[in-house]
């Protein structure tokens, strides 16, 4: 699955793939890289490593410079986690293609919702996701916010996106979390 370059236009030449293992290091690198903007919580190379296959990267140049991961929270619901868009990347449709993709990942697996959290909803809004009240998301709660220091003084809004409908999901499908997995 490939972004077509236009060289003459200053687009990129992206490719995109499921992570592996081998992945983890520049992954956590990307993701360290841009947690200073405020909008990542931090991820430990270790959860990175065993967890690389639910991870879509971009590569550019020959280096991964965009991820996304998909997370399974139950039966019905999957997550978009640590969206990540080199700032020389965004605006080239890169975002929009792992979460298309995951998006693909998560209906091919069964899951009837994705769900996004993000302090600027804007552009997930644009991509067929909805506001709703975090207290729809029990799964989210019990198993990652209970246990967050700003819990009650959340600055993230919570989004869900019916896979029912929506856009095309991207074509890297291939990698599914286990039946009946919610890690």
């Amino acid at each position: 699955m490939n972004v077509h370059a236009h060289p003459a236009l200053g687009d990129p030449a992206v490719t995109f793939r499921p992570a592996t293992a081998g992945d983890a290091d520049a992954i956590d690198a990307l993701i360290r890289a841009h947690r200073d903007e405020g909008h990542l919580l931090p991820r430990q190379i270790d959860e990175i490593r065993v967890r690389a296959p639910r991870f879509i990267v971009a590569e550019a140049e020959g280096a991964i410079r965009a991820c996304a991961e998909l997370v399974p929270l139950s039966t019905r619901l999957a997550e978009v986690r640590s969206l990540v868009v080199s700032p020389d990347l965004r605006r080239h449709g890169v975002a929009t293609r792992l979460v298309d993709a995951l998006a693909g990942r998560a209906r091919t697996a069964g899951f009837q919702s994705l769900l996004a959290l993000a302090h600027d909803p804007r552009f997930f809004m644009r991509h067929d996701f909805s506001i709703v009240p975090h207290a729809w998301l029990p799964e989210k709660i019990d198993r990652d916010c209970s246990t967050c220091g700003l819990f009650r003084h959340c600055g993230q809004y919570a989004m869900v996106r019916p896979l029912g409908t929506g856009r095309p999901a991207g074509t890297i499908t291939t990698l599914r979390p286990p039946v009946g997995a919610v890690a």
